[in-house]
C-alpha cells in the first residue's frame, strides 16, 4: 500500500470540494488502479457515496470490510484519512 497514492486520492477528493468533476475522476482512477487493496476500496466507496451511488458504494464498503460512516461525507473523509495516514 502506497501512502503517497492514498494521500493523492484523498487530496483529489478534498480539492474537488467533495463533488463530482476532474478531481473526483482522478481519485476514482487511483482507486481503480489499486482495486482489491482494502484502503483503496474504502476510498472507492467514498467516491461512490459522494456521487450518490449508494448501492455501488455499499459494494466497495463490503470489499474494504467497512461500513458507511453515519456522519457527513466530510466527516468520513477525515475518518479515512486518520485511519490510513494517521493525520
Amino acid at each position: 500500500m502506497s501512502d503517497d497514492q492514498i494521500r493523492a486520492a484523498l487530496d483529489h477528493l478534498k480539492a474537488g470540494d467533495l463533488r463530482t468533476g476532474p478531481q473526483m475522476e482522478a481519485a476514482h482512477e487511483i482507486c481503480q488502479q489499486h482495486e482489491g487493496a482494502p484502503a483503496f476500496d474504502w476510498i472507492h466507496a467514498l467516491v461512490h457515496r459522494i456521487e450518490g451511488d449508494y448501492s455501488n458504494a455499499d459494494y466497495w464498503y463490503r470489499r474494504a470490510g467497512k461500513t458507511r460512516h453515519p456522519g457527513t461525507v466530510e466527516e468520513e473523509w477525515d475518518v479515512i484519512r486518520i485511519a490510513l495516514l494517521g493525520r
